[in-house]
Order: structure tokens, then sequence, then C-alpha cells
């Protein structure tokens, strides 16, 4: 630390030692102001400039050192100096006292802060670059976050100083007023009976309702300003008072919640309705891992008390169970179904027009324009195929697409190569082999699954490659090829292991390397909606067009198809009734799992991503193997792991590895949703013998940890002393 630094922090610290030592906020209270007001108007009717100075430079002072007492100061000024200079004062002081604390956080504690969480103020950077005054402004205007954290938070960023304090003067000028005027009313306060004075309760009455005021005032400035472009083309009647954009998860959900609320609300879907979950994804995957599962139990039935049998497989039979599958769940997800709940739906290809109107291209022929009061984008997200040379002139697939290009295979394909070390990677890998596929799986990074902690990377890894998989990490690809027919037409994956290259052949390729979330074709560039790897959003899940939302993939920053039906209760809610009450989408317990087998489940925080934050914790391990149902369902493996506050039993994450991971994990979501601890889960009663007691033994293996010894010291004499 610079001589600088260390000499202001110092002069911080004994400012504020001083303040505390003497008691000084004692003179900061509404009794004391009262008490004084006589006294101190005395003295400003025979010193006015010499007061008004001291006053100043007292709130300057106290702004810059963030001491509490602003609100009684604001009061006195009020009192004090009267309505119109009171406001002057107070408004010209605090924010040049905003200003120091500022430029104070920005000297002594920006570097220190940068360098720990130097990729996070990158984004807020950006955001402030673009619309950091309007942002600023709107906290000062509401005071949603206490101001003296404003002026120390933003000190942190790259916000220059001459805009932050002008938009501070300008942006807390409406609340001094308020708080100005009442300290006017409570200066006239000369009896108990003057409670109950107009004048008075007005006063507190507007300082009550001005926040609400404010944010029906921003709320009206933004719509105004993100439309200024459309004015004129804003309907005065609206045809829907929604309309949802995609029919996965989050548009059905959002649609759903419309229609239950008697909304008129319209669906509007391109292809088929369920979205990617129900064709492409969830339900399909699921279903062919349970095939996979049953042809691995066969050829391990000597687990059981039984003959290992190789299973007369056919891949034609398998492939037409998944799309049984997807039939009798289609049901769920279907325009009758919809319909019947009061949804209008419509089958095309929707398109922004203008920020209130949407024009839909008909399957079947003809388009429609509709307007809505609020319009929600549930447009999802496609797989993402990599620009590798060659990779047209190839067998490949994604997990959209193999479902279609495999079902009219008598044989799963013999040679596979898997492209992607993630969840879906692994999943498809694990299934294909146990199908009877030779899988090879290359993943660039160093480990699979790279989101989890090293050892469920190791367990993942132990397990694919169990079941045949051939796990290639840390190999980048660098082209495809393909023989000509003459050659028998062989198609090779070409990859960098350790700077040499190598090839692997292959009957057919698997893209599974991430999802994109659909952008395009929507008018979102013609509205200027602004989009990066999604569809930019605030908390609320609004646009730069306050009636315009996104929900799922294509808003980010999770693609679950769980987490998409969780924004679209927001997305819904704030559409339909946002002017009067708006709720911030809540990111702080989402589960997720993996289906390879056996299943990987989260939910919080692991111990890489703690380290990363730069959290304390504990952690907790239980492992499944001394489980007495596991041990009876020959699934004797994999563990519980609960990170937990130092010396508290507060839950911050858990992961599961182990059979039916993902059901195991409901338990610990519920009690980190509703703050309860592993003393909870411990006092809570579980059916023996089931997996779900290995949550209350990992909240024993935690209690046992944390027992009082001391205390246990002085029961066993005790015991001893009773015998």
């Amino acid at each position: 630390m610079t001589l600088r630094k260390t000499l202001l922090l110092l002069t911080l610290a004994s400012a504020l030692a001083l303040f505390w030592a003497f008691d000084l906020g004692r003179f900061l209270s509404l009794e004391q102001l009262k008490a004084s007001q006589a006294g101190l108007a005395a003295l400003y009717q025979r010193h006015p400039w010499q007061v008004a100075g001291a006053y100043f430079g007292i709130y300057v002072l106290a702004t810059a050192l963030s001491l509490p007492g602003a609100v009684l100061l604001t009061l006195a000024g009020g009192a004090l100096f009267g309505l119109l200079w009171g406001t002057v004062i107070v408004s010209f002081a605090s924010s040049v006292g905003a200003t120091l604390a500022f430029l104070a956080s920005r000297f002594l504690l920006r570097d220190v802060v940068r360098e720990r969480f130097g990729r996070r103020l990158a984004e807020i950077d950006r955001g402030l670059e673009r619309d950091g005054a309007f942002y600023l402004f709107t906290l000062r205007l509401i005071p949603v976050v206490p101001f003296f954290l404003i002026n120390l938070l933003m000190g942190l960023t790259r916000m220059k100083t001459l805009t932050f304090h002008a938009v501070s003067q300008v942006g807390m000028l409406a609340g001094t007023l308020v708080y100005v005027n009442a300290g006017t009313q409570l200066a006239r306060l000369d009896s108990l009976q003057g409670i109950l004075s107009p004048a008075l309760i007005g006063s507190f009455v507007l300082l009550g309702l001005f926040p609400l005021i404010a944010r029906r005032l921003v709320a009206a400035w933004q719509q105004r300003r993100a439309t200024a472009r459309w004015r004129g083309v804003r309907p005065r009647h609206f045809d829907r008072n929604l309309i949802v954009i995609g029919a996965g998860a989050g548009g059905l959900v959002t649609a759903y919640i419309a229609a239950a609320v008697k909304a008129r609300v319209t669906l509007v879907e391109a292809h088929k309705m369920g979205g990617d979950c129900l064709n492409y994804g969830c339900v399909p995957s699921k279903a062919l891992i349970r095939s996979a599962k049953l042809a691995h139990q066969m050829r391990h039935g000597a687990r059981y008390g039984l003959h290992d049998t190789e299973p007369v497989l056919s891949f034609r039979a398998v492939m037409q169970r998944v799309r049984d599958v997807i039939r009798d769940i289609e049901p769920h997800d279907s325009v009758e179904r919809y319909t019947g709940l009061g949804v209008e739906v419509l089958q095309g290809h929707a398109r922004l027009v203008d920020p209130w109107t949407v024009e839909i291209a008909l399957n079947g022929g003809g388009t429609q324009r509709l307007t809505a009061r609020s319009i929600v984008l549930a447009t999802g997200a496609r797989p993402f195929v990599p620009p590798l040379p060659g990779i047209e002139q190839v067998d490949c697939v994604t997990s959209d697409t193999l479902w279609d290009r495999f079902a009219a295979l008598d044989h799963p394909p013999a040679r596979l190569v898997v492209l992607g070390g993630g969840p879906i990677g692994c999943e498809l890998a694990q299934a294909f082999a146990r199908l009877g596929s030779q899988v090879t799986l290359v993943e660039m990074a160093p480990r699979l699954l790279l989101r989890e902690d090293e050892d469920v990377s190791a367990f993942a890894l132990k397990t694919l490659q169990g079941d045949g998989v051939q796990v290639r990490t840390g190999q980048r690809a660098l082209r495809c090829e393909r023989n000509g027919e003459e050659d028998g037409g062989t198609q090779w994956l070409v990859v960098d292991n350790a700077g040499r290259e190598e090839r692997i052949a292959f009957d057919h390729l698997i893209c599974a390397v991430g999802r994109v979330a659909r952008l395009e074709g929507f008018g979102l560039t013609e509205l200027g909606i602004p989009t990066g790897r999604v569809i930019e959003t605030n908390e609320y899940l609004q646009t730069i067009y306050p009636h315009i939302y996104v929900v799922g993939d294509a808003a980010g920053p999770y693609q679950l198809t769980h987490v998409a039906a969780h924004q679209a209760w927001y997305a819904a809610v704030n559409a339909l009734f946002g002017e009067w009450r708006r709720f911030k989408v809540d990111y702080r317990v989402i589960p997720w799992t993996t289906f390879i087998d056996p299943e990987v489940a989260r939910v919080g925080l692991n111990e890489q991503e703690a380290r990363e934050h730069g959290l304390a914790f504990e952690i907790t391990r239980f492992d499944i193997g001394e489980l007495d149902r596991a041990i009876a369902d020959s699934e004797a493996s994999g563990f519980v792991k609960v990170l937990t506050e130092p010396g508290k039993d507060r839950i911050l994450g858990v992961t599961i590895v182990g059979a039916h991971a993902g059901e195991l994990l409901a338990e610990y979501v519920l009690a980190m949703k509703h703050g309860l601890g592993l003393n909870k889960v411990l006092g809570t009663i579980h059916t023996y013998p089931t997996l779900a007691e290995a949550n209350k033994y990992a909240a024993g293996t935690w209690k046992r940890a944390h027992a009082p010894q001391g205390l246990l010291r002085w029961v066993q004499r005790y015991h001893d002393w009773k015998r």
C-alpha cells in the first residue's frame, strides 16, 4: 500500500473512531433536533453565513465518511433554513460528500477489488458505459440501495467522476426536496397535538409515497425513452394482453399462467409444440438412456444373482420406443390442451414489426398481424456446430437431428465419435456405448464436466471408461476428412493431441459442444434490441422495451428446462401486472442433473465456485457405498458432498453423485430455498431403507464433526459419577 493510501486510510479511521468514541451519533436524533431547534434558529439569525457554512461542512463530512444520520441532517436543514435554502444547501452538500466518498472508494479499494473480481467488474463496466448515467439516476431517484453504498460501489467502477457528481446532483434533488419539506414541518411542531396537523401528516405521507411515485415516473420515462423512435405507432387499443413467441417450456408456462388469470393470450410456435425438450432433448434422451441402462444391467446380471446376458438388441425398436415416449407425452403440450385452457395457439413463424405488433407467417399459408400490450420471447436455442473444415462432408448429427437420422438404422452406429464432454456429450456417449457402439469422446478441456468439481469429473471419467467409452480429454478437434468411395469412404476426425495430429475413424459424428440462442429472424435487430450470446435483459427479464420480456435459453443464464419454466412465472406476472408490482427473477437456488449412470446432481455452489468467489466453507462428505439401500440395489457407488458456512449448518451447495441423484437432490433444494440447515435435515424422519437416507447421514456426519467436545467430556464425567 502506498504512503498516500495509508495516510488517507488512517485519517478516515481516526475520524470514524472519534465519531464513535465521543458518541457523536447522539446528536443525530429527532429528540436532539427538537431540543436544539430554538438555539440553532437564534444562532442562525445572528450568524447566517457561518451557520450555513458549518452545516454544509458537517453534512459533507458525514456523507464522505458514510456516517449514519444523513436523514436527520436533511430534516435539520429543512427545520433550520426553510424549504428553499435548505434544499439548495443539502443538495450541494450531499452531492459533494457523495463524490468524496466515491473518490475515496476508488483510491483505496478499486485496485484490490479489481484484482480479485476483475472479470465480473468488466461486465458491470460494459453495462455502465452503455447506460450507466441513467442507471445511477434511477438509483438516486428511487433509493432501493442506501446512498452511502451507491457511493462506495460506484467508486469501484470506471464511471467518470464528473458524470457521477452531475447525475447524483440531479438524481438526489427530488428526494432532498421531500425530506427538507418534512424538516420544515417538524420545525413548526411545538406540542404533541401538532403531530396530528394536516401539514405534518401530509409531509410524511409524501415521504412514504415518494419512492412509489418515483418508481412510476422512472418506469414511464424508460418506456417513453425506449419507444421514442416509434412515437405515433403505439396502438390505442390492443388485440391481446400478451403474445408469447415459442412453445417450449418457457413459452408454454407463460401462456398457461396468462390464461389462468383470464388474460387474452396468443401462443405462436413455428415448428413443434413442446419445443426442444420434448422433441429433441430431455424426453428422447432420457428414454434412450433408460433402454441403455437396461441393456447394461442385463450384461451385468451377476450383480443381482442372475446370469450375465448379452441383450438381443433391435436398435430400430429402441428408437421406436423413443418416439412412443414422445408421443405419450405430447398431449401435455398439445395445441388441443392449450386451446382448452383458453390460449389461442397459432402455428407459424412470428416476427416483431414494431414493439407492439407481431406478424405471423402461418404454416398453413398467409399472414396475420396482432398487437399486444406485452410480448414474451421464448425462442429457445439450437445446437452449436463448430466451423471445423470438412464437417459438411461427413455424417455429422446433433442432439436435435440424431433422432430422425438414426431412426431408420437397424443397428447402432458401429463407430461413433462424440465431440464435447459436457452433460449432453457424456450422456449420449455412455448411452450409445451401452447399446453397442464403439464410442470415442473428444473434449478440448482437460477434463469432463468442466463446471463440476475435479472429483466429480474423475468419477464421470471412470464411469464412462467402465462402459467402454474411449475418452480423449485435452485434445482439440482440427478438421474432418472423408476418403473417396474407392478408398472405402472412411470418415475421420483429426485432433491435436499434445501437438501431434491423430485421426479417429467414425461412421457418425455427434456434435455436442453446446447450444446457442435462436436470435435471428424475429425482428430483434430491426427493433434495436441488444443481443450477445443471449438477448440482453434486466433482472425483471425485460429488454430495452419494458413490455417485451425474454425467457428460457434465449434469456440465459442457464439452459435448463426447469429454469425456463421458473422464469416464465416472473415474465408472465411482470408482463400482466408489472405496473402495480414487479418481481426480480430469483436464481439463488438452481438445481441441475447430468443423467449419466450414476447421475451427477448439484444445487448451489461447489468447491471450485466457492473458491472463485473467495468464500470460506466447510465440506461434509458421505460415501453412498455405506448406505444400506444402495448396497441392496448393487448401486453402492458415489457420494454426497455438502458445503456449509464454517461452524454453521447453513447450506451453501450440494453435489450428489450416485443412483437417482437428481431425485435425492430435491430435499436439499427445498432446504436451501427455505433457509433450512443440516440440523433440520438430520431431524427429519427418513424411511428405511431408502436412498434418501444418504441426505440424513450426510447431515449426521456434519453433526458429529461439530459435536461440542468440551460439553461431552463433562457429560462423560456425569455418567462416570452415576455408575
